[in-house]
């Protein structure tokens, strides 16, 4: 039997993870003249990190204490409902796996739609509620969560938050876009390797079955683990 890990390389590559495409959507409307700020950008600020000289001004929001971010990233410890960013001077507002851990999610939409210029974008890539990993997340209490990812994917217990799932489907962020003075450009529902079963090579070959039904049929996107959404403010 082989690993996890070898299933992995086998079954999925690297170019088809979410997070790659959620960066290639960034790079397809950025240019060197653009302000784009991440809201819940981690400790480290990994993915403004990579736009670092593609950009005029990079800003990272997260409130966490900052740990080596670089310096050309403007780092503010703060709360991503109350950005101290002026109105109307952001071109894109990014994020990555932030949304499932917001309990208001419509006092977020409205503050990143007064930072964002006229026909500013905001894109961001979260988990989606009906897919497995979020489902079993949603009905288990937060307080064992730190415990079960540490042990199923080995990520920190400190990188591990509460989570609500109040803007992680269509229909809820057609409804946050509507209310906020949001369009939804595109929405893309994205699958990926079941990373969560890394821990057992037999759940994780069942775990991959699955993965690849689901992302072959389109009538089954709705199952898929992401969801990749374009927004643009409505001038």
């Amino acid at each position: 039997m082989l690993t996890s890990k070898e299933l992995k390389k086998k079954y999925f590559k690297s170019s088809e993870h979410p997070y790659r495409k959620y960066e290639n959507k960034i790079e397809s409307i950025l240019n060197e003249t653009f302000t784009i700020l991440d809201a819940g950008c981690g400790r480290t600020a990994p993915i403004l990190s990579k736009f670092i000289c593609k950009a005029k001004r990079l800003i990272g929001v997260d409130l966490e204490e900052p740990l080596d971010v670089p310096e050309e990233i403007q780092y503010i410890r703060g709360d991503i409902s109350n950005i101290p960013v002026a109105s109307n001077s952001v071109d894109i507002v990014i994020s990555r796996a932030v949304l499932e851990h917001i309990k208001e999610p419509d006092l977020v939409f409205k503050e990143i739609n007064r930072i964002l210029m006229s026909d500013g974008h905001f894109i961001f890539l979260a988990p989606n509620l009906y897919h497995y990993v979020s489902i079993i997340s949603k009905i288990i209490p937060n307080k064992f969560h730190k415990k079960i990812v540490s042990k199923t994917e080995g990520r920190e217990s400190d990188d591990v938050f509460p989570a609500y799932y109040r803007a992680n489907t269509y229909k809820a962020i057609k409804k946050l876009s509507d209310s906020t003075n949001f369009s939804i450009e595109s929405f893309e529902w994205l699958g990926q390797y079941p990373s969560s079963l890394m821990f057992n090579p037999y759940l994780f070959l069942i775990g991959t079955i699955y993965e690849k039904t689901i992302s072959k049929y389109e009538w089954l996107k709705y199952l898929r683990g992401w969801l990749l959404v374009h927004l643009r403010k409505i001038a």
